[in-house]
């Protein structure tokens, strides 16, 4: 089935990409470093300066493997990707629910939000006694006060524009306490605030990097269904970006990005020579960061959990695409509302 088929990252900057029968064969310096059966590679991400034949283009192509193109620190670039094949029915229903997205943007802002608290209870249970007083009291006032960002979206009928705010309201309340949960012995691994293009510490440029992949699967799994990527809900439309993957990204971003960064951290597998600062306050991750990084990634996507909706057990890397069905199942009316996947 392609959508729990794996992603090649390549990251070795220099390397050399071609196809060779029906395989992905990866070469540095001349010498072949490692062979995929093309059939086996459900999309293909490469960071900075790797030549990619005209050949494996085509055949990825034409074999519906979207080639991704991001710079050396992961900014991405480019994306690759064969003739769009999609339900056209389904792409209208999902542009009408785009010009009165509440009930959705509901769903998804509910799924955010409980995550967020979730990430930070687990916290509290895990490691409390080691938590200052006062990092404690604190996280637990923005646990409460979530709780009554929860309530009031679930039992309000609210604009759009009340619900983004009442997200907004939420996020700053959630990094508000993450350094708490940051149990480094590196000073230089604090979190002082969300910063991004750039990020200017190193836990920001683990999120955003952790950030950069997950709306990947998010895009390959609305693209995968029919979905227009660049039609959002909570997220308004701008060109070129991909809204739909980052609505379908934000309920899944404490659980699959944020507690992967944590855990990464806090055992201390990415310590402070794994970034490095750029020139105008950059901070980003090393290639062997990097690499660190993504084979985490590829193991957390392993881990299985039961879908609180389909009462189901799947891996985590499969989740973005049954939300994206389920989304597409609302679209299509066979479902009243859209169900958010709530991590316990």
């Amino acid at each position: 089935m392609k959508k729990l088929l794996n992603t090649v990252y390549v990251t070795t900057e220099g390397a050399s990409l071609r196809k060779d029968g029906e395989n992905l064969v990866a070469e540095v310096d001349g010498a072949e470093r490692a062979r995929v059966p093309l059939h086996m590679v459900g999309s293909l991400v490469v960071f900075g300066a790797i030549f990619i034949s005209p050949a494996l283009i085509g055949a990825c192509a034409a074999a519906g493997i979207t080639l991704v193109l991001l710079d050396r620190v992961g900014r991405f670039q480019a994306r690759i990707e064969g003739p769009v094949a999609g339900n056209v029915l389904l792409r209208r229903a999902q542009y009408r629910a785009s010009d009165a997205p509440e009930d959705i943007v509901r769903g998804l802002v509910m799924g955010k939000v409980s995550n967020q608290r979730a990430v930070l209870m687990r916290a509290l249970r895990e490691y409390g006694g080691d938590l200052a007083s006062e990092q404690r009291a604190a996280i637990a006032m923005v646990t409460k006060r979530m709780a009554r960002i929860l309530r009031r979206v679930a039992l309000a009928d609210e604009h759009i524009e009340a619900l983004r705010g009442a997200e907004g309201e939420a996020a700053q309340l959630y990094f508000s306490v993450f350094d708490a949960l940051v149990r480094s012995p590196d000073p230089q691994l604090r979190f002082r605030g969300r910063s991004r293009r750039p990020p200017l510490d190193p836990i920001n440029a683990l999120l955003s990097f952790l950030y950069t992949l997950l709306t990947h699967d998010c895009r390959s799994a609305a693209e995968s269904l029919g979905l227009d990527p660049a039609v959002g809900f909570l997220h308004r439309d701008r060109p070129g970006r991909p809204s739909l993957a980052l609505d379908l990204m934000e309920e899944l971003r404490p659980v699959l990005a944020d507690r992967l960064a944590l855990s990464l951290i806090n055992r201390r597998q990415l310590r402070a020579q794994d970034f490095e600062a750029r020139d105008g306050g950059a901070v980003l991750l090393t290639e062997e960061g990097r690499k660190t990084v993504l084979t985490a990634w590829q193991e957390r996507k392993k881990e299985e959990r039961r879908h609180p909706f389909l009462e189901e057990t799947a891996p985590l890397g499969l989740v973005p695409y049954l939300q994206a069905q389920l989304l597409a199942r609302h679209l299509r009316g066979d479902l009243d509302a859209y169900p958010p996947w709530f991590w316990k």
